[in-house]
């Protein structure tokens, strides 16, 4: 059993590492950093992120299949926009969310067959994606030149605030609410 002054520190130890952490880190990992049993580290991440729902912080504790993280609140979001807005360096162009977008839902997937979907060259975006680490070269394909076949990373991942890919919308709900819009469009523009 844990003394109060030993929960807090270790508490406190938590909560320093997952600030710092800039992917989840795993709950066996945290429980061999700071030398309890996954079950007092599991207690104790409970813990706090009750204590951070309950109190007035701009952040909270998060799980995913990657591990834990802190995040900011959601409430919050239309501040950290006006804080990020100038910052460019972070944005994506039209063009790599496009290519973005095929390769999460088409993966593994060539560059090739990128560029027939979108009907334009992709190479400037791919090479974007890459750099920023939201796709990766998952392999080759087989057949003549050995095109390089391309997936979504767990940074993807992580910045669309997902677990796993399964959990991106389906095409089909984007279409229905293209046509809801359509359909809109035409009620209001006699």
């Amino acid at each position: 059993m844990m003394t109060v002054m030993f929960k807090e520190e270790n508490k406190a130890i938590l909560e320093a590492l997952l600030f710092v952490a800039s992917n989840p880190v795993k709950l066996e990992e945290l429980s061999k950093i700071v030398s309890l049993t996954q079950e007092d580290t599991g207690e104790l991440l409970g813990e706090l992120k009750a204590e951070y729902q309950q109190s007035c912080r701009g952040f909270q504790l998060m799980e995913s299949g990657d591990g834990f993280y802190l995040a900011s609140k959601t409430r919050y979001a239309p501040y950290i926009q006006k804080l990020l807005q100038d910052n460019n360096s972070n944005r994506l162009s039209k063009a790599s969310l496009e290519t973005l977008a095929i390769v999460a839902y088409k993966q593994p997937i060539t560059r090739s067959e990128i560029e027939a979907i979108r009907g334009v060259k992709s190479e400037k975006a791919i090479t974007t994606l890459l750099e920023k680490e939201l796709i990766k070269e998952v392999g080759r394909k087989d057949g003549p030149g050995k095109p390089i076949l391309y997936g979504t990373t767990k940074g993807f991942l992580n910045n669309f605030g997902l677990n796993h890919i399964s959990e991106l919308p389906q095409i089909e709900d984007f279409e229905e609410s293209i046509k809801n819009i359509h359909d809109e469009d035409k009620i209001t523009n006699f």
